[in-house]
Order: C-alpha cells, then structure tokens, then sequence
C-alpha cells in the first residue's frame, strides 16, 4: 500500500515554502543557512517570517534533496 506524500506550507505573505518530508535527506543546509528560520526543535519547525523573500529563495535553491521548494503567493 502506498503512502501519500505529505506536503506543509509555510506563508511569510510573499511565498510559500513548501516541505515534502519524504524527499528530505537531513542535510541541515536550510538549517546552517537560516538558523532563525529552521529550528528543527521548534513547532512549526519553519518561520518563514524570520527572513526576507530573496533570503529564503536563495536557501532554497540550494536544497540539496529537493524536499524544500516555494510558491510566490499572486492575489
């Protein structure tokens, strides 16, 4: 039986960051990069309001497993 993938949102009103669980590999490159947005003790574990837009799409470019992506937020 398979599973569903399991997919969060995180909104800072500008982009979405999206985290697909299953992808991640637990690299800890957002959380070296953006220590004040990534908190894996925390709950939520991603405060996508600690840092600007262009600071949080430049981190996730560079997800090495692709388990972090973003969606601009168009109204």
């Amino acid at each position: 039986m398979e599973k569903r993938e399991i997919i969060k949102k995180y909104s800072n009103g500008e982009i979405n960051v999206v985290w697909k669980p299953r992808k991640c590999i637990h690299a800890a490159e957002c959380v070296k990069a953006l220590p004040k947005v990534y908190d894996p003790k925390a709950k939520p574990w991603i405060t996508p309001e600690n840092a600007t837009t262009v600071e949080l799409v430049a981190q996730i470019e560079k997800c090495p497993s692709g388990a972090l992506s973003y969606e601009t937020n168009t109204h």
